[in-house]
């Protein structure tokens, strides 16, 4: 299947630029069999759901995972942590912008007097990073900036803003190890889910630790070529209980974005642990058309960038004209998009 099969036209000024109170966006719902779309508030979601469903989220905090440093000529450059390589947390694989000011062995300086050097560049870009100290989460918290996703504009090298810290982390968030925010949990407020639980509809979360391979741009011309990097997924126990008491009962299983989707899909896949017992494993799994889903029944999901492995997943669920007819209605009648836009429900 083609890539740009996957392409469309999205103005500018429809990109959110800025968070906005919780649950007060818009709910596109998309009804995947026949293709009706409805325009509603977020408010709304309770409402969608029915006693027996089991709504899942990923509850994994976003680190800081920006820092911005300096060359040895003083000049501005970013370095984006993605996970560490050993357990001192000194070593890391990163990301540097511009790349040509984190070449090997030069020193680069970071607030608070930390340093590091560059070890190696490989082929995809990705740096390993040696620090002079741990950059723990309590470093991180002092002097990391939030991972805002690069459409979203911001000042290079400016002191995060506190409405960014606050609206790019979910309500839910626990153990930081995330380099992006599973967005579609954002819209969610504590009351939404007291009122989600009032419907009789249970509330399981699971951890999906976002890596940068989630948002890899999809560069090969044929979809199938794409490669998904692996990411560590935990469910504990009483999720999986909860999701087989909503598939016995004849509830729906509904996700909360497409990591939580890619997670219940690839434990579907995998010999179910013993009784009583969690799931960890780490997955690659990429979804795209003609993938037979087995372990979500609904989706909650933003609106997702052209061509983007996010967008194919949904299109997987929904149908690719489906989707994509829906994104034209969205975008006719004004939606925010991605991170900090609006929401869509698929059922």
């Amino acid at each position: 299947m083609k890539t740009d099969l996957f392409d469309y036209s999205l103005p500018a000024d429809r990109i959110a630029q800025e968070p906005r109170p919780r649950g007060t966006s818009r709910l596109l719902v998309l009804d995947r069999r026949t293709g009706a779309v409805s325009h509603r508030e977020f408010a709304e979601l309770p409402s969608l759901l029915s006693p027996g469903d089991v709504l899942v989220r990923n509850d994994v905090a976003v680190r800081r995972a920006r820092l911005w440093g300096r060359d040895a000529g003083g000049r501005l450059v970013e370095i984006f942590l993605l996970a560490p390589l050993d357990t001192e947390r000194r070593r890391w694989t990163a990301l540097a912008k511009p790349g040509r000011r984190a070449k090997p062995d030069r020193a680069i300086t970071f607030p608070g007097g930390a340093s590091a050097r560059i070890t190696e560049v490989h082929d995809d870009g990705r740096r390993e990073a040696e620090f002079d100290r741990a950059i723990d989460d309590v470093y991180l918290e002092s002097h990391g900036a939030v991972p805002l996703p690069p459409y979203i504009r911001r000042a290079p090298g400016a002191t995060d803003r506190p409405e960014d810290r606050i609206g790019y982390q979910t309500v839910f968030a626990r153990e930081p190890l995330a380099v992006a925010a599973p967005t579609a949990g954002l819209h969610f407020t504590a009351r939404a889910f007291e009122e989600i639980r009032a419907r009789g509809a249970a509330v399981a979360d699971l951890t999906l630790a976002v890596g940068a391979g989630t948002f890899k741009p999809v560069t090969a011309s044929e979809v199938e070529r794409h490669a998904m990097d692996a990411e560590e997924v935990s469910i504990p126990a009483e999720t999986l209980r909860a999701v087989e008491t909503a598939r016995s009962s004849g509830g729906r299983v509904v996700a909360v974005g497409t990591t939580v989707a890619r997670s219940l899909e690839a434990a579907a896949r995998l010999e179910a642990p013993a009784s009583g017992s969690a799931m960890r494993f780490a997955t690659n799994l990429f979804i795209a058309p003609g993938f037979e889903f087995r372990g979500i029944d609904a989706l909650l999901t933003n609106f997702h960038l052209p061509c983007s492995t996010l967008l194919m997943l949904v299109s997987a669920f929904a149908g690719r004209e489906r989707v994509l007819a829906a994104y034209e209605e969205a975008i006719r009648e004004g939606y925010l998009f991605y991170s900090f836009g609006d929401a869509m429900f698929i059922a």
